[in-house]
């Protein structure tokens, strides 16, 4: 794991978020010991790209782009010597829209120090769009959609294996957001089958690729979850594969930073050299 920090952080920026000023952040990681932060906003989607969340919120608007990456500068100048700031994007991997992601990345990489690369948008069986994690009463629709549980978590899967393999150019994002994120909702709707091969073979893929994997601590407070994302046995077989985990809180509020992190730290299932 990286030195002591949170990789996966929100800001004001993010719609679906609170309003608490990215200032509030760094200090909330100052006062917490913290020696590294990474703001990971989420991207704007794809200009021709219909949102297929209720609040319509998934993301960052392309007009706050600029401001998001000067006021993130502007931090990181004035904290200098308390803490290193890094910004960043959380790229949303959205299949059939690769072209335009890489677009992105092409126009802002050179800007960024940190990116994490995730799938909230399955493709359903009519060819619409829908996100997993928005809501529990969304994501029974979105089971409906596709006539099951598994139907789900599979085009998940293979989602994710698209994203992994896709050309999005030099400034794809190296670290793989919460690969299990597919589980957010896992004790109100779970599956029947396991999916212990479909992870095996995602880790397998990031390992080749010598991507890192975001160890987000996000899913251990929600109420239908209750887990890391991706889950400490998981972690465990990444490192096993020598895939670097890199922790984030995924916080869309100031005091979240780092929320989590000492629930990891001291678990006895976790690699020594990660406690």
């Amino acid at each position: 794991m990286k030195s002591i920090g949170d990789f996966h952080v929100h800001t004001n920026f993010c719609p679906h978020g609170t309003t608490d000023s990215m200032e509030s952040y760094v200090l909330a990681a100052i006062d917490k010991g913290l020696e590294y932060l990474t703001f990971t906003e989420h991207a704007p989607l794809p200009k021709n790209f219909i949102d297929p969340t209720p609040e319509k919120d998934s993301a960052m608007r392309w007009e706050d782009i600029d401001n998001y990456l000067s006021e993130a500068n502007r931090l990181k100048s004035l904290y200098k010597n308390k803490l290193i700031i890094n910004v960043g994007f959380e790229v949303d991997y959205i299949e059939g829209f690769e072209q335009d992601t890489k677009e992105l990345l092409n126009q802002y990489g050179d800007q960024l120090d940190d990116a994490i690369l995730s799938v909230h948008m399955l493709k359903d069986p009519n060819g619409e769009y829908v996100c997993i994690d928005f809501s529990v009463e969304e994501f029974e629709r979105i089971i409906n959609l596709f006539g099951s549980v598994d139907a789900v978590y599979n085009c998940y899967y293979r989602t994710l294996e698209k994203a992994l393999s896709s050309d999005l150019g030099k400034y794809k994002p190296i670290r793989i957001g919460h690969i299990t994120l597919i589980e957010k909702f896992s004790k109100e709707y779970k599956p029947d089958a396991v999916y212990e091969n479909e992870i095996s073979a995602i880790l397998n893929i990031i390992k080749d690729n010598k991507f890192e994997l975001d160890a987000n601590t996000a899913g251990l407070f929600k109420e239908y979850c209750g887990s890391s994302y991706p889950s400490q046995e998981i972690m465990m077989l990444a490192n096993q594969l020598s895939i670097p985990l890199v922790f984030g809180s995924d916080s869309h509020a100031s005091n979240h930073i780092a929320r989590g992190f000492n629930l990891l730290l001291t678990s006895s299932s976790l690699p020594r050299h990660l406690r």
